[in-house]
């Protein structure tokens, strides 16, 4: 008898009606386009985060090659030991070619200026480039909290709107719109905090990468006015240790 009372029980147990569908049917195409948004908004910045996060891991496993680079005994030759299309290979071919309009130069004061301005243009180039993408994770960063504040100003709205109309606050009025509201609110802050995130790390990485491209560009402009006697000391490339001789094989023993 008990076990049939609670299987009616049960079955008449009204069906969950503010989920989150129910939800943003409340808020109707606002709510549905201020969604659309955010989910836009969510895809551009991981989107941004997984792109430029390979692109500084690039950079920065290419500078191993570094070594190579100052082994040499000029900087053409250097940069053949850069890999192609890379930022510190378009810094030697950068400083290769001031090099060369260097010398028609008269007054050396001009010539170390127009070396450290060339350099420095190649730095800037690359520097520009890795920052790319980071303005939107910024602006992401910046907006989404207000654009989801927008979705519960409206969510709000709409529950004071149906108090009104039934003159009554009761829950089953006013619970589709403030759960709106606060979906709005949560969205809002789910794509914000990550972009913040990204942004400010993709920024401390690129920062680092600046440094060692201002360290690198310092190295040859110094190399280059010095004739070649001042680069960085570099280790010794490891020799393989020879492999040890075998020992003579004994003669066989004499028979008796």
């Amino acid at each position: 008898m008990i076990i049939q009372l609670l299987a009616g029980a049960a079955e008449a147990a009204p069906e969950n009606q503010f989920g989150f569908v129910k939800a943003m049917e409340e808020g109707g195409p606002v709510a549905w386009f201020i969604l659309t948004v955010m989910i836009i908004m969510s895809v551009g910045s991981f989107y941004i985060l997984i792109t430029k996060l390979l692109e500084q891991n690039k950079v920065m496993k290419q500078a191993k090659g570094l070594q190579n680079f100052w082994r040499t005994n000029s900087l053409k030759e250097g940069a053949t030991k850069l890999e192609k299309n890379s930022a510190w290979r378009q810094v030697a071919d950068d400083a290769i070619t001031a090099e060369e309009k260097h010398a028609k130069m008269t007054d050396s004061l001009e010539a170390h200026d127009y070396m450290h301005g060339s350099l420095q243009r190649s730095e800037d180039s690359i520097n520009s480039k890795l920052a790319g993408g980071l303005p939107f994770l910024a602006s992401v960063g910046a907006t989404a909290p207000f654009i989801g504040l927008l979705g519960t100003v409206i969510g709000i709205y709409r529950a004071l709107i149906n108090i009104g109309i039934a003159g009554s606050a009761s829950i089953d009025k006013v619970a589709g719109p403030v759960g709106e509201a606060l979906i709005m609110t949560a969205i809002g802050l789910l794509v914000a905090v990550p972009a913040v995130l990204a942004f400010n790390w993709l920024q401390s990485r690129n920062r680092r990468i600046a440094e060692l491209l201002n360290s690198f560009s310092t190295d040859i402009l110094a190399y280059i006015s010095s004739d070649g006697a001042v680069k960085p000391n570099v280790a010794p490339v490891a020799k393989k240790p020879a492999a040890a001789a075998k020992p003579a094989a004994k003669p066989a023993a004499a028979r008796s």
